[in-house]
């Protein structure tokens, strides 16, 4: 699959991967900070932003698109970031890649299985029936009766587009997503990756608890693990200042 990319800056290659439910406009803000130093590559990951849906959905799968666009682009001694389902993507992508990378950054996600926890967004998203919609507000509203967050539903919002007038439509995949829900929570493959690897909490997630660090270490012998203040799952969106100097002051030395 063909995925869709946007650059800015150049120099020393450094993708950045998403998470779920996520695309790479969520990245411009920092993407443009990194551009003073790298050639920042923000990726869509399959089903999501402005890159093909298939209904075929696997972490494999999500390897293979990557390998596709480092070969397209020529990357090499790539900086890989990726974000939740993306720092995901990022660790299988090493596994089998690392003769491509010079260094990996993992924001706020583990090796380990995770239980389902997006049941309320996911039944959010099958109340609303797009075809019923006149404004994004009335998406809004019925978010509000399933998701708290305000940030949160901000952030699902920036899905919903004008296809054409008077028509809304998701850059989302939803339904292949739901039912690929097990494959997206599954651990990572038991296998050692030497690149140089920073991982990055929230001390406001429970994504990387204490208890994990030592696992995190097993599959990535050459990594530290740095915690950011008043941060929870989205990290880079809830503490952008710390954020940026903490990955800036690991790719830089």
């Amino acid at each position: 699959m063909e995925l869709f990319y946007r650059e800015m800056g150049e120099g020393k290659p450094l993708v950045i991967l998403h998470g779920l439910f996520g695309f790479s406009d969520n990245w411009q803000s920092q993407a443009k900070k990194f551009a003073e130093y790298y050639r920042v590559i923000l990726v869509d990951l399959r089903n999501h932003g402005h890159s093909p849906w298939s209904d075929k959905f696997s972490y494999a799968l999500m390897v293979q698109d990557l390998e596709a666009l480092f070969l397209k682009l020529d990357l090499k001694e790539v900086i890989l970031l990726g974000h939740s389902m993306g720092g995901k993507v990022a660790m299988h992508f090493a596994q089998k890649n690392a003769s491509l990378l010079s260094k990996l950054i993992v924001v706020d996600m583990g090796v380990k299985t995770y239980p389902l926890h997006h049941q309320h967004i996911l039944v959010a998203f099958n109340n609303i029936d797009l075809n019923q919609l006149s404004a994004r507000s009335e998406a809004e509203s019925i978010l509000k009766q399933f998701i708290d967050s305000e940030g949160v539903r901000q952030f699902l919002l920036k899905n919903l587009y004008w296809i054409e007038k008077g028509r809304l439509s998701w850059r989302v995949n939803f339904p292949v997503l739901e039912a690929s829900m097990t494959e997206i929570l599954s651990a990572l493959p038991e296998e050692e990756v030497l690149v140089p690897t920073l991982f990055i909490r929230g001390t406001l997630s429970n994504y990387i608890l204490d208890e994990d660090i030592p696992v995190l270490e097993n599959y990535f012998p050459d990594s530290q693990l740095n915690s950011i203040e008043q941060a929870g799952h989205w990290v880079h969106a809830e503490a952008p200042d710390a954020f940026v100097d903490c990955v800036l002051g690991f790719c830089l030395r």
